[in-house]
């Protein structure tokens, strides 16, 4: 397996410049599901992040009761209601969207976990091409039922932590058809798909204790699936996710603290981090 560092010459090497007369639909309409009853809060943080990365829309899926929260947490998403007042029961027609992601908060009771199958089968079965981002209790339900792994696409993009990550291996599941992003310090992506080079392995050499911090995965979910939505291919969405959420989350140490820093705090320093990219852009382009 090859080995390389994604640092911030390599990462703004895969910034898309932003067209002056785009508008929203330029910019790709994201699907969120996330967020259970109780666990509001992960979708909160999964779409605030995925408009700051620069997606044009963003839908969440959410059960009923959590409307009022994510209406005035986040005005600027789309809000689709499940037919259930509490968790993710039905899956979601896909051919609105330009990328989706699965998991954050969604919780395990039995009607979730049958639609989270049900919804893989969709995706699986579309003919729209939908890039797809699966984290945490998606990951933990597939370990809970590995042979669902196979309805997963290749070339999408996990997220687990060091615990998620386990039980998907401990299930037999074969995690080298999808793009893993390894969350920790470092983080580490592995992509199979990497052209000429074959499997590799980038380590992100950004990042701090100060985001070891509840709904700090939430936000680089919301990242990456943002920049899937724009168009970018899944390896470089995962790269460049990774490298932004790291380098917003020293900015926010920066100005905080490693003790203070909290996962919202993540979200607003994307703009210092998107800057440092084209800056590093510029800079190799005079």
């Amino acid at each position: 397996m090859m080995e390389r560092t994604i640092d911030s010459i390599f990462a703004s090497s895969l910034l898309k410049s932003r067209p002056e007369d785009g508008h929203k639909g330029t910019f790709g309409h994201a699907l969120i599901i996330a967020g259970q009853y109780g666990m509001a809060g992960a979708s909160v943080l999964a779409a605030r992040a995925c408009l700051r990365s620069g997606a044009g829309k963003v839908t969440v899926c959410c059960p009923q009761k959590n409307n009022d929260i994510l209406q005035i947490s986040v005005p600027e998403v789309i809000l689709r209601h499940d037919t259930s007042t509490t968790h993710f029961s039905q899956p979601i027609d896909i051919s609105a969207y330009d990328a989706i992601a699965i998991g954050p908060g969604i919780g395990t009771s039995a009607e979730t976990v049958q639609a989270l199958h049900e919804q893989l089968l969709v995706i699986k079965n579309s003919a729209k091409r939908c890039p797809l981002v699966m984290d945490a209790d998606a990951l933990n339900i597939i370990s809970q039922n590995p042979s669902w792994a196979a309805d997963i696409p290749d070339g999408t993009i996990i997220t687990p932590h060091k615990g998620e990550q386990k039980r998907l291996r401990d299930a037999g599941i074969n995690l080298k058809r999808f793009i893993l992003v390894d969350k920790g310090h470092p983080t580490i992506v592995y992509s199979p798909f990497g052209g000429e080079e074959g499997e590799t392995s980038f380590l992100c050499p950004y990042g701090n204790s100060g985001m070891a911090t509840a709904g700090s995965g939430d936000v680089l979910t919301g990242v990456i699936v943002g920049l899937l939505a724009q168009g970018y291919e899944p390896r470089e969405a995962a790269l460049l996710g990774v490298t932004l959420h790291a380098l917003a989350g020293d900015a926010a140490t920066t100005a905080l603290g490693t003790h203070s820093v909290i996962a919202s705090d993540i979200t607003e320093h994307l703009p210092q981090a998107f800057d440092r990219l084209k800056n590093e852009n510029e800079n190799e382009n005079f």
